[in-house]
């Protein structure tokens, strides 16, 4: 019987696309994989997300896509996490997890046929069921290897009776295997007190994450080389000393497979498709010439009027090309609600887009963002520092500009200015407003500067290396096939 194993994405854009990629890695192995979904999203563009899961349904036949019953319960507006989404959103996945129970045992026969589940590391209580059931259970991180060293350290950072980390603002905490990182770039709920309902129910969280079978990351392991190394101690749990807030309980830490960059093994990665505008505009345009402006499914909806007016007067003062996705602001009202059309002439200066025709080109919504970014006229990438845009950077060989703004996309932003160099940070983002002046300076620092060509040549050779994971003898491919074996050859109740 062909072995079958269950993937459980998220509810964003962000995390659901990766975990595909993973299927296709899973079926290139000859696995049958089936996905579970939740029929909810945390993206403001419904529409958007409802066609990407549709699209990645029609792109994969040999895959079997299972909706569980819908349970009425609409998340908070989201706009970059906060304490009532992350209560709200554990406390859902707990409420599916019958349905997801459900449709395990509907399998024939029940469970032997299912040979692993993973979930997304955000719907971890999911793992429940899986042990329940006796199948191995793995948790799936859509982000990086360094922001997992965060939070599995988190509870031995903190000593008994010190203040919440918010009290604590840019003082730098040591991680092993992190650049120091500022306390106020923390996930926003780690910053609440630690006697607050949210910081334990966070702390919950990684303990579950960490009672995995073990743990996959989509990212590769030269460029993170000393966070895989301080997760591959499986005593990282320990607090150093003894001490610390960990509460006695002493875990070993599960096995990490780095298996990333997944897009790099997926037969998928935004294959066949008709030729958006975009990129017939880029055809036009000199090599590495472009400055490609977006930040995410959720980010470039968070952008005020007034800032959206100091990038446009920041990039025409460049004087550079450049490509730019723009979303109307969400209002905190209309959040959950499908976004309305952007009014470019009311959002953007009086006379931007003539004074900019040519040499300018203003999106609405969304674009294929593999594709630009590997088109060979885009020079430089402006992101919010999500990990599948960093991935997808790296890959194209494109010096990055950080603009942080929810998530874990401040450790991040931190891991690609100081521990990878292939950013630099917009100074701003802090305070709210990322001035004109400021998009100025850094687009030439980047297009212009000695600088931006070290950047570019460190970027570079990170690309190669993620090319190299995949293949024969890499890392990645390495990892993989150790995940595969360990999930072949563990002992759990239903094999025995």
């Amino acid at each position: 019987m062909q072995k079958t194993i269950v993937l459980y994405p998220g509810l964003a854009v962000s995390h659901f696309v990766p975990m595909m990629q993973l299927a296709d890695a899973l079926l290139a192995q000859g696995y049958a994989v089936a996905v579970a979904l939740i029929d909810l999203t945390l993206d403001h563009d419904a529409a958007l997300a409802a066609a990407v899961r549709d699209a990645a349904a029609s792109a994969k036949p040999a895959v079997t896509f299972h909706t569980l019953p819908r349970i009425n319960n609409n998340p908070p507006a989201f706009t970059g996490g906060g304490v009532d989404f992350l209560l709200w959103y554990s406390e859902m996945v707990r409420r599916y997890n019958e349905h997801l129970r459900e449709f395990l045992l509907s399998s024939t026969p029940p469970p032997r046929s299912v040979h692993a589940v993973v979930v997304d590391a955000l719907s971890m209580e999911a793992l429940d069921v899986a042990k329940e059931l006796g199948v191995p259970g793995y948790t799936f991180y859509a982000t990086n290897a360094s922001a997992l060293a965060v939070f599995v350290q988190l509870h031995s950072i903190r000593a008994e009776n010190q203040p919440s980390f918010r009290e604590l603002g840019d003082t730098p905490l040591d991680f092993r295997g992190v650049p120091p990182m500022p306390a106020s770039h923390l996930f926003v709920e780690m910053l609440e007190h630690p006697e607050s309902e949210i910081y334990k129910a966070l702390m919950s969280m990684m303990r579950r994450n960490t009672n995995a079978d073990g743990i996959l990351v989509n990212t590769f392991a030269s460029l993170e080389a000393r966070a895989v190394e301080a997760l591959g101690d499986p005593q990282i749990l320990f607090p150093p000393g003894g001490g610390g807030g960990g509460g006695g309980e002493r875990r070993m830490m599960p096995p990490v497979y780095c298996v990333g960059p997944l897009a790099a093994a997926s037969a998928a990665a935004e294959a066949v498709q008709d030729k958006h505008e975009c990129l017939a505009w880029l055809d036009t345009q000199p090599e590495r010439s472009v400055v490609f402006l977006c930040f995410g499914s959720i980010g470039a909806a968070t952008h005020s009027e007034e800032q959206l007016r100091e990038i446009a007067v920041g990039l025409e003062r460049s004087g550079h090309r450049f490509l730019w996705v723009v979303r109307a602001p969400v209002l905190a009202d209309t959040a959950r609600l499908s976004p309305c059309e952007p009014d470019l002439d009311a959002l953007l200066p009086d006379g931007f887009a003539e004074r900019t025709r040519g040499r300018g080109l203003v999106v609405k919504h969304w674009v294929p963002q593999v594709a630009v970014l590997r088109h060979k006229a885009t020079g430089t990438f402006v992101t919010h520092c999500g990990w599948n845009s960093v991935l997808e950077g790296i890959a194209a060989g494109l010096p990055m500009l950080c603009w942080p703004m929810y998530a874990e996309q401040k450790m991040n932003k931190v891991f690609m200015v100081e521990e990878a160099r292939v950013g630099v940070e917009m100074v701003g983002w802090k305070q709210g407003t990322v001035k004109a002046e400021e998009v100025e300076a850094k687009v030439r620092l980047v297009m212009e500067s000695e600088d931006g060509e070290q950047l570019r040549a460190r970027v570079a050779a990170h690309r190669d290396a993620a090319e190299m994971a995949w293949k024969d003898g890499g890392s990645s491919r390495a990892a993989f096939a150790q995940f595969l074996s360990d999930v072949d050859n563990i002992e759990t109740p239903c094999r025995n």
